[in-house]
């Protein structure tokens, strides 16, 4: 099986690319974060002309995620029980965020089904923004909420893979550099804790090779030629059960789908392994 993962950040805009992707990567399963389109607004009609299925978890201009599938998209669940919710304003402050709602909305950030015989979770963490900010309380509550989620699919039910943008960098080694980062959300302590205990439910972190180059990032901000001195970080990953894991042939990052003109500022996640 080829699993893929990719933030396309925004599905309307990427859309020619990623049309153009598929065929060419050849994904069994893609799993997409920040569609930003409503729920009924995937453009299911154009990537089932290339053998894709859909399901797709969406609210809009904000999140989103979809799963795009040609093994099949079985007991589909969009979000997962215990999710905590966020009360403010998607992308805004969050002072202005305190009186958008009088309870906490569960986003649009994780979807997941049984595609030929694998539990596949898409899943986007929250940004956190700042580590004084309530959005990091909620980043962390969430990620707590999803451990609790994924230990109960590995106990119950077929093996698990779960891939995304967890807008966490495991380790100062998926960073261009760790002082650039001091004080800044993505690579404190307790997110990086949060991701040890996502792994401590028994999955393990799939790293792959980058195509050109010694670093294995996924990210690069479009400001100031980022990618161009592949100044990024690693924050799109995949989480597979043993038996996944155990079986994988190949994992890269296609670092040419950053390239030419109306990227995402993310690259896609290709893993293959035997089933």
């Amino acid at each position: 099986m080829r699993l893929a993962t990719w933030n396309v950040n925004s599905v309307k805009a990427r859309l020619p690319r990623l049309l153009e992707w598929l065929p060419q990567a050849r994904p069994d399963v893609l799993c997409v974060q920040e569609t930003k389109v409503a729920a009924d607004a995937f453009p299911a009609a154009e990537v089932g002309e290339l053998g894709y299925t859909v399901a797709h978890h969406g609210e809009g201009r904000w999140n989103g995620v979809a799963l795009l599938s040609r093994v099949g998209l079985d007991d589909v669940r969009r979000g997962f029980d215990g999710d905590p919710g966020w009360a403010g304003e998607p992308g805004g402050s969050d002072e202005a965020a305190e009186a958008l709602f009088d309870e906490p909305r569960r986003e649009a950030r994780a979807v997941s089904a049984v595609c030929g015989g694998v539990r596949v979770w898409s899943v986007y963490v929250p940004n956190g923004r700042t580590p004084e900010s309530a959005h990091y309380g909620y980043k962390l509550t969430w990620l707590e909420a999803l451990r609790v989620a994924l230990a109960a699919d590995l106990a119950a039910g077929p093996p698990v893979a779960v891939c995304g943008d967890f807008n966490v960098a495991p380790a100062d080694s998926d960073v261009f550099d760790p002082a650039a980062f001091v004080g800044a959300t993505h690579v404190t302590k307790p997110e990086r804790d949060a991701l040890a205990a996502l792994r401590d439910t028994g999955l393990a972190d799939i790293v792959p090779k980058p195509m050109k180059g010694p670093n294995p990032f996924t990210y690069w901000d479009y400001r100031a030629g980022m990618f161009h001195q592949d100044k990024g970080m690693r924050i799109d990953l995949v989480y597979a059960s043993p038996s996944i894991a155990d079986a994988v042939t190949s994992a890269y990052i296609d670092r040419e789908a950053r390239k030419g003109k109306g990227p995402s500022d993310h690259a896609p996640v290709v893993i293959d392994f035997n089933v």
